[in-house]
């Protein structure tokens, strides 16, 4: 990532992540297809309800593990492989505590969030059972996203695509067989996500064992470095709370949303699974740029950083905008494939048409945070997205369904936010120091 084209290194980097992302998209849409076409539409509504909850209580902790990435990256592009070593034992044993947490807090705290957030009765039973199940794989969901960040951190995204093909193949079988042919409801459903979790982390876990480099894991020096771990909680921490408060953000638009029924539940529940293959192009690009600037800024490359910085926010964004564009015009065709109820196909179709030619507001977001977070500088992203995506978004959503009940409200306060956000960060590029990290990471 220090030599050679900068846009062929974000690329070459992107990739491998493009399609690992597709491949972990295709987990909530497997269970949402085989949910939907089996057992209904009030089982998908239930399935539906998960995207915002597993935000809540994974984001946080994975958020966290950013922090460790920026770390390793920074330490591998300055060439300290000793540090490298540190950061990678500290993050791996941090990770394996925080996803036993995660089980736990999990597992108990489902009903109450759920009836919190206003889940309808006839969903409530399946919801629950889902994410009791679901919880239940906490530490390999964190453990195989914290190895892929050493992973991605060293600039390594290939070996985590195959590990996650695997896992997918997995998912996919265990879906259908124990939901179709066994006839296990939405427990099958979560269980078989929950199992493919952890053939992934176990596969991820097991190679970085065995590879040559300072990012190996040797299982005896697990142990965690105290001042290590409070430079990767100073970066990773920000992140985290960031990722928490939108999704308790994003858990008050579902309420919103639920109040308007199981169709509505269901509709959007089915753009959200479209959207999330939206997000794969900008989160990939994102990761690359963030991997990209700590190595560089560790190799004490800054002219290359500010390149990088305008060539991956261009790709970033442009991908995100013709896909928006193939999403409006096809929505309905691609919603078909979760149900066929009228009601919730033009639910699902009014969402769509309504945020996609906006989503290069989204990327350019993305990828400016990624650019924020690579050069250490977490807290900002924080600040801006918990202003604009929580806070104005609830206030918009609040006030303006009180006097406008319609659904259609709640979908404009998505590009409201996105383009707020879009704009704080310019100004920032702009007028900040951005490159001098606010903590020091060797």
């Amino acid at each position: 990532m220090t030599e050679g084209s900068i846009s062929k290194n974000l690329i070459g980097f992107a990739i491998p992540l493009f399609l690992g992302q597709v491949l972990q998209q295709l987990y909530n849409v497997v269970d949402s297809v085989v949910v939907g076409q089996v057992l209904g539409k009030e089982a998908l509504a239930a399935v539906s309800t998960t995207g915002s909850l597993i935000f809540l209580m994974v984001g946080f902790i994975n958020g966290l593990f950013m922090g460790s990435s920026v770390i390793i990256g920074k330490r591998f592009g300055a060439k300290d492989e000793n540090g490298v070593k540190i950061a990678v034992h500290t993050g791996i044993t941090f990770a394996f505590f925080a996803g036993i947490a995660l089980t736990v807090v999990g597992f108990f705290a489902t009903p109450y969030i759920l009836m919190l957030m206003g889940t309808p009765e006839d969903v409530l039973p399946n919801s629950t059972l889902y994410f009791k199940i679901f919880f239940l794989g906490g530490v390999g969901n964190v453990m195989y996203n914290a190895c892929c960040g050493i992973f991605q951190a060293v600039g390594d995204s290939k070996r985590p695509l195959f590990y996650l093909m695997i896992s997918t193949v997995v998912n996919t079988v265990l879906d259908i067989t124990f939901v179709k042919y066994l006839g296990t409801g939405i427990g099958g459903a979560a269980a078989a996500t929950v199992i493919a979790q952890l053939v992934s982390a176990l596969l991820a876990f097991y190679k970085l064992t065995k590879v040559d480099g300072p990012n190996r894991i040797i299982i005896s020096e697990l142990k965690i470095d105290g001042p290590t771990l409070s430079k990767e909680l100073s970066i990773g921490l920000p992140t985290g709370i960031q990722n928490s408060v939108i999704a308790i953000g994003n858990v008050v638009v579902q309420s919103n949303i639920n109040a308007f029924g199981s169709e509505a539940m269901a509709g959007c529940g089915s753009y959200f699974k479209i959207e999330g293959f939206v997000f794969i192009p900008i989160t990939c690009m994102t990761m690359a740029i963030t991997t990209f600037t700590s190595q560089n800024l560790g190799a004490g490359q800054y002219d290359r950083v500010k390149k990088g910085s305008i060539v991956g926010t261009l790709i970033s964004a442009s991908c995100a905008e013709i896909i928006g564009a193939i999403t409006f015009v096809f929505a309905p065709i691609f919603l078909l494939a979760f149900q066929n109820d009228p009601n919730v196909l033009a639910i699902g179709t009014l969402q769509a048409r309504t945020e996609s030619l906006f989503y290069f507001l989204l990327a350019s977001s993305h990828a400016l945070a990624g650019l924020y977070r690579g050069a250490g500088k977490t807290v900002v992203p924080m600040f801006v997205m918990l202003s604009s995506w929580c806070l104005l978004r609830i206030t918009y959503i609040t006030i303006t369904v009180h006097f406008i009940p319609v659904i259609n409200v709640i979908f404009w306060a998505y590009p409201l936010t996105w383009s707020v956000s879009t704009i704080i960060f310019i100004i920032y590029y702009f007028k900040a120091n951005w490159m001098r990290p606010s903590i020091n990471l060797e």
